[in-house]
C-alpha cells in the first residue's frame, strides 16, 4: 500500500513537471507572439518606441529558452520517461527554439523598421502586412495544434508557409524594380525586403512548429516530406 501510495505520489509530481514545461512553453509563445504583433505595429505606425518595447522584450523570451530547456534536462535525468514522454520533452525543446528565433525576426524587423522611420515613406505598406498577418495566425495555429493534440491543423499549418513564400517573391520582385527605377530608393527597398524576409523566416519557424507537433503525435517525422508543403486547405 505504501508503495502503491509512493508510486501515485510521483506520478502526480512528473505530471506537474510535465503541465510545468507546457505553460512556460505557452507563456513562451503568448509573449512571441506579442513582440511579433508589437514589431509590425513598430512599421506600419512609424513608432520609434515600440521598436524600443520589442528590443526589450526579446532577452525575456530568450531566458524563457533556456529555461525550458532546463526543464527537459532535468526531466529526463531524474524520471526515465517513456518514450512519449521523451517525444514531448524533444519537442518541447524544439518549439521554444523555434519561438525565440521567431523573436529574434522580431527583432530584426524593429532595427530596420526604425532606419525606416526615418526616412520618407517608400509607398505604401500592402503586401507586407498582409504577409505578416499569415505567418501571425500560423504561429497562433501551430501552438492550437500543440495544446489542442490537432494533427490536422498541423498539416494546415505547413501547407500555409507556400502563400508566404509567393508574397515575399513578389515583393522582392517589386522593390526590385522600384530599385532599378528609382536609385534613391534602395536603402528604404532593401530595407523592407529584410522586413519582408524576416517574416518569410517566421513561416518557417512556424511550420517547423507544426512539424514538430506532428512527430509528437503520431510519431513520424515530416520535415522532408515536400508532398505536404503544396497540400490545399480546406
Amino acid at each position: 500500500m505504501v508503495v502503491a501510495d509512493q508510486s501515485h505520489t510521483m506520478s502526480q509530481f512528473w505530471e506537474q513537471e510535465l503541465n510545468a514545461i507546457r505553460e512556460t512553453l505557452l507563456m513562451m509563445s503568448g509573449l512571441t507572439e506579442r513582440n511579433l504583433g508589437l514589431a509590425m505595429r513598430a512599421l506600419v505606425e512609424r513608432d520609434d518606441k515600440l521598436c524600443d518595447t520589442v528590443e526589450t522584450e526579446d532577452s525575456e523570451i530568450d531566458q524563457l529558452e533556456v529555461q525550458v530547456d532546463e526543464m527537459v534536462v532535468s526531466y529526463i535525468s531524474t524520471h526515465g520517461p517513456m518514450a512519449r514522454d521523451c517525444r514531448l520533452m524533444l519537442t518541447a525543446s524544439k518549439i521554444s527554439n523555434n519561438l525565440e528565433r521567431i523573436a529574434d525576426q522580431a527583432t530584426k524587423i524593429v532595427r530596420r523598421a526604425r532606419d525606416l522611420n526615418g526616412e520618407p515613406l517608400l509607398k505604401p505598406l500592402i503586401d507586407i502586412p498582409l504577409m505578416a498577418e499569415t505567418a501571425q495566425e500560423m504561429l497562433r495555429d501551430s501552438i492550437t495544434s500543440f495544446v489542442d493534440q490537432n494533427v490536422d491543423l498541423a498539416i494546415e499549418i505547413i501547407a500555409r508557409d507556400k502563400s508566404v513564400d509567393s508574397i515575399n517573391k513578389q515583393i522582392h520582385r517589386d522593390l526590385t524594380t522600384e530599385m532599378i527605377q528609382n536609385p534613391q530608393a534602395i536603402t528604404r527597398a532593401l530595407n523592407l525586403m529584410t522586413v519582408a524576409k524576416a517574416i518569410e523566416r517566421v513561416a518557417d519557424h512556424c511550420t517547423n512548429i507544426a512539424e514538430e507537433v506532428f512527430y509528437l503525435y503520431q510519431g513520424r517525422d515530416i520535415r522532408h516530406d515536400q508532398s505536404l508543403k503544396g497540400t490545399s486547405v480546406s
